[in-house]
């Protein structure tokens, strides 16, 4: 996107995999909640999160090194004009899916239809992109886009190829659990229990081994993903060998509940691993398409009313520093203060529709870690007064004396969402607003957050250093109101649609940065969101027999680091 790749024509790997690295080994994974499709695709259903990263490929391939950089997969070769209308793709003569057939173009414009009107809500913005899909020779083709964006070249080749023969007249939007979509990945569904576990198999006919891209990759024979009702019981099973490696996200937990007999011993080890890449999103996402979020001045006393400092305490020991953006924690995070230079430069065509702060510069509030947090109390009280609803009777309420009333939506199996809600619910009741906590199985928790049938949730949005149109996806307008879009709060902003433009139209670094800052500041004063902590470092436990390179991609860990660098050494 920006200058050259990093790695020469000739590469041997990627620089953080072992091109030498063993095969063989079989490992356990441990997810908790269930599964009622193994379609990653479609809208439809709750899939293994995993499985994409297994079971397909597209034409091209991300470096976790490299910021808006792409390498050859399925496509042996890319051509773009300078002006990026258009991208060619040439197709490996060997590339195969699972069941041994040819990857050919028809498959490849076939998946771009599909996907574009059948599959998932988030396939769509490239589809409606797209002018035309041509067939330029035996193994080749050319996307001509109908949109000046200069990021569409890299979307395209970013697309899952799926098996014309598969899905050519059958309802791929409503697949059943046992349409398992054929893939050209290095692993295959082998065995599944409805709910309970996905037996993964690496493909010994597998195509691309010594494709540079993959060597040193995707190293473990057995991969099985098998269910938990919830965390805890997850925790235990890790902790009886049920489990070879186990992500953790609490920094207290890690520092004094991984004490086990096996740690003790040796045979599990506690890996960090560091990353550069921003902290994303982690909160309670306010829905400001019903009453009472709609109020900015309410979603600002909620975030006051949040006793960070406390809460962080209780639960992680206060070890881990708190989100201040969407962005925080890179180079592309809002600068503290007013906006200035470019940055005023975009957002001030806007100025008449950004709200307190966006401008002049927007902060959390700080607690002094105490129990009752007085201070953020009266400035919440402070701001609902403003917003029409006062103390009566120990209650807030209205002019029409309505009660201010809202449910915090949860998944059941979501044992740290829970008593971080708990605590909050607290400190709300004695601001005078009523607060219930309702949670749900997964299945129906995920049906219900695509609906946006919830007044205040759980929000996790990860983000990378190439943000790029799957913004339009998280926060655009036109995904305000599209079920199953990631805009769970409902953003409808012409200030965050134009920073979206101003970021994919840009053709300096420079200009990208300015234009992502400035979309960080316009979401993080919107007030959308009651940050929580960020994680400045993956936490693994794992079996000493699982190892990783010496090297660590820049992204740090992800699906793309373990297991898919990782071996298996039974020494």
């Amino acid at each position: 996107m920006y200058g050259s790749p990093a790695l020469p024509p000739d590469f041997v790997s990627l620089p953080y995999a072992r091109p030498d690295a063993p095969k063989g080994g079989s490992i356990t994974l441990g997810n908790t909640g269930g599964f009622d499709s193994l379609n990653p695709f479609v809208r439809k259903g709750t899939v293994p999160w995993q499985l994409s990263f297994f079971t397909h490929e597209a034409l091209m391939g991300r470096s976790w090194d490299e910021p808006f950089t792409l390498y050859g997969l399925l496509a042996e070769s890319v051509e773009v004009p300078e002006d990026r209308s258009w991208v060619a793709f040439t197709l490996r003569e060997e590339a195969r899916f699972s069941d041994g057939t040819p990857v050919t173009v028809d498959d490849v414009i076939f998946s771009y239809e599909l996907l574009g009107t059948d599959g998932h809500p988030r396939y769509h913005g490239l589809g409606d992109q797209i002018e035309s899909i041509t067939q330029t020779g035996p193994r080749s083709l050319r996307i001509t886009f109908n949109t000046d964006n200069r990021e569409l070249a890299l979307l395209a080749g970013m697309r899952p190829i799926l098996s014309r023969a598969q899905w050519e007249g059958r309802d791929f939007a409503n697949a059943q659990l046992t349409d398992v979509p054929i893939g050209t990945g290095p692993y295959v569904v082998s065995n599944y229990e409805a709910g309970r576990f996905v037996q993964l198999t690496r493909n010994p006919d597998y195509w691309g081994t010594d494709v540079p891209f993959r060597r040193g990759t995707h190293n473990i024979d057995s991969i099985k993903l098998d269910f938990y009702g919830d965390a805890t019981v997850l925790f235990e099973a890790f902790k009886g060998g049920d489990i070879s490696a186990l992500r953790e996200f609490n920094a207290e937990k890690w520092a004094t509940q991984y004490n086990f007999p096996s740690i003790d011993r040796g045979d599990v080890i506690k890996s960090e691993i560091p990353h550069q890449k921003p902290s994303g999103m982690t909160g309670f996402v306010m829905n400001t398409r019903r009453p009472p979020f709609d109020d900015w001045r309410v979603r600002e006393a909620m975030i006051q009313a949040f006793n960070f400092e406390y809460i962080n305490d209780t639960l992680t020991g206060g070890a881990q520093p708190r989100i201040t953006s969407y962005f925080s924690n890179s180079g592309l995070a809002m600068q503290a203060g007013p906006a200035g230079g470019a940055v005023s430069e975009l957002l001030t065509p806007f100025a008449a529709q950004l709200l307190p702060g966006t401008l002049e510069g927007y902060a959390l509030p700080q607690s002094d870690g105490s129990a009752r947090n007085r201070q953020g109390i009266r400035a919440a009280m402070a701001l609902l007064a403003e917003a029409g609803w006062t103390p009566q009777d120990g209650q807030m309420r209205n002019a029409s004396g309505q009660p201010l009333r809202f449910t915090i939506l949860l998944a059941q199996d979501s044992s740290e969402n829970i008593a971080i809600a708990d605590l909050y619910v607290s400190g709300l009741k004695r601001l005078g607003v009523d607060v219930a906590i309702e949670t749900t199985d997964s299945a129906q928790y995920t049906a219900r957050t695509n609906e946006f049938d919830f007044d205040m949730t759980y929000y996790r949005r990860a983000l990378s250093l190439s943000p790029g149109n799957e913004q339009r996806f998280y926060w655009g307008s036109e995904a305000a109101d599209q079920p199953g879009s990631r805009n769970l709060m409902g953003v409808a902003s012409p200030a965050v649609d134009g920073m979206i433009d101003a970021m994919l139209a840009a053709k300096e670094k420079q200009e990208f940065v300015a234009a992502v800052r400035a979309l960080d500041r316009v979401l993080t004063a919107g007030r959308y969101v009651v940050p929580f902590w960020q994680f400045t470092a993956g936490q693994i436990a794992h079996i000493k027999e699982m190892k990783y390179p010496d090297v660590l991609p820049i992204y740090g860990d992800g699906p793309n680091f373990m297991p898919e660098t990782w071996w298996y050494d039974p020494s």
